[in-house]
């Protein structure tokens, strides 16, 4: 079992499910050629047993040449909701932390092309990294704070949380309307843009200000 990790040593939190938020930044979505959505972003899942945390090595997979790196903000939730309105949505929020939602895009264009789901370019050994948590109770959340994301020293992505199309609250509100939200589950609430592609040998470091820091190698 996999576990969130809290900066102030609270007890680790058992994770559940892994959703990822697609096309949340106008930019990112134009940067890959996607329509901008006007309605709510693409929902994708992402695999439990393909977690990392910072400071682990994301195995370049053999079957794929296009690598890819997007930093996010990632919400851990701390009770059970559904259909949440906005008082409850924000009650739901346990803490913020940052992570990698690493994407082999070669497959996922691939897959896009024959109209096929994304899984196998969002689920794989690696594809989620993860960073210590700041509880809610620690830190009021503003949604404005800077993300970004360095390789090798090189700054990629540099932007900020209130660049999303829907932020935190919106988020939540769509997913628990149709689906159950549950302790310990996460959510990747998308990336800005920036994204490349990174290659054996690689450092990533990505950050979000005043909540966390990550690392993570390439091997």
């Amino acid at each position: 079992m996999e576990y969130v990790k809290f900066k102030n040593g609270e007890e680790q939190l058992p994770i559940g499910k892994i959703i990822g938020v697609g096309r949340n930044y106008a930019a990112h979505a134009k940067e890959l050629g996607n329509e901008v959505p006007d309605e709510f972003p693409l929902i994708f899942m992402k695999n439990v047993s393909g977690l990392l945390h910072s400071g682990g090595e994301i195995v370049h997979p053999n079957y794929s040449t296009e690598l890819h790196h997007e930093v996010e903000l990632v919400l851990v939730i701390g009770k059970e909701i559904k259909d949440a309105d906005d008082e409850s949505a924000e009650e739901a929020i346990y803490g913020y932390g940052v992570g990698f939602d690493m994407t082999l895009r070669d497959l996922q264009f691939s897959l896009k092309k024959k109209g096929e789901p994304w899984t196998l370019a969002k689920c794989f050994d690696g594809a989620a990294v993860i960073s210590e948590f700041v509880t809610k109770s620690e830190y009021k959340f503003k949604g404005n704070e800077a993300i970004s994301l360095k390789v090798n020293g090189e700054i990629r992505q540099n932007s900020t949380l209130d660049k999303m199309l829907f932020d935190s609250i919106s988020i939540i509100k769509f997913l628990s309307s149709k689906m159950k939200l549950e302790k310990g589950d996460l959510i990747f609430t998308g990336t800005p843009e920036g994204v490349g592609k990174v290659v054996k040998g690689d450092l990533l470091e990505g950050e979000i200000e005043n909540i966390a820091s990550l690392k993570a190698t390439i091997g």
